[in-house]
């Protein structure tokens, strides 16, 4: 039975490591969707407001460059990621790929696209050393926490 699987993805290792565990774990008749949430940040770079202090509109250019790569960077990880699982099998068409602005935050936006009809919300932990290794990060802790009526796979 296959199964609709919401996978969180971003440009860290971490979503990597989540998205190569789907490859060898899960059914390759699933249907994944890799998921992004866009940070609100980039609004930025369309602002011209005259209330923009100084400082900051000298530097805006610099911060939409950094926009830029960013964006570049999430979308060469959702193309690896596209790539890991069709190299185990999946299907192409099983593969969607769905980017949003954030709207209420990372973490509650990621659930509520989950409940539109998804079986399993799989994400990468955050990699942290020493005792920090018990503590999930940030966005995948809010992830389990807000996430009542689906399960949520959190990969290390």
């Amino acid at each position: 039975m296959n199964k609709k699987v919401l996978v969180a993805i971003d440009d860290s290792e971490n979503a990597v490591r989540a998205v190569e565990f789907i490859a060898h774990s899960f059914s390759t008749d699933n249907q994944i969707t890799l998921f992004n949430v866009i940070p609100d940040t980039a609004t930025l770079c369309e602002m011209n407001s005259p209330e923009l202090t100084p400082y900051f509109k000298s530097q805006q250019s610099s911060f939409c460059l950094l926009e830029e790569k960013k964006r570049e960077l999430v979308n060469q990880a959702v193309q690896k990621a596209r790539n890991i699982l069709m190299d185990a099998g999946f299907d192409e068409r099983n593969i969607t790929v769905k980017s949003e602005l954030k709207k209420s935050g990372v973490a509650r936006d990621i659930v509520r696209e989950a409940e539109s009809d998804y079986d399993v919300i799989v994400l990468g932990r955050r990699g942290l050393s020493g005792i920090k290794d018990f503590i999930l990060g940030s966005v995948s802790q809010k992830v389990f926490n807000l996430a009542k009526d689906i399960s949520v796979l959190v990969v290390n």
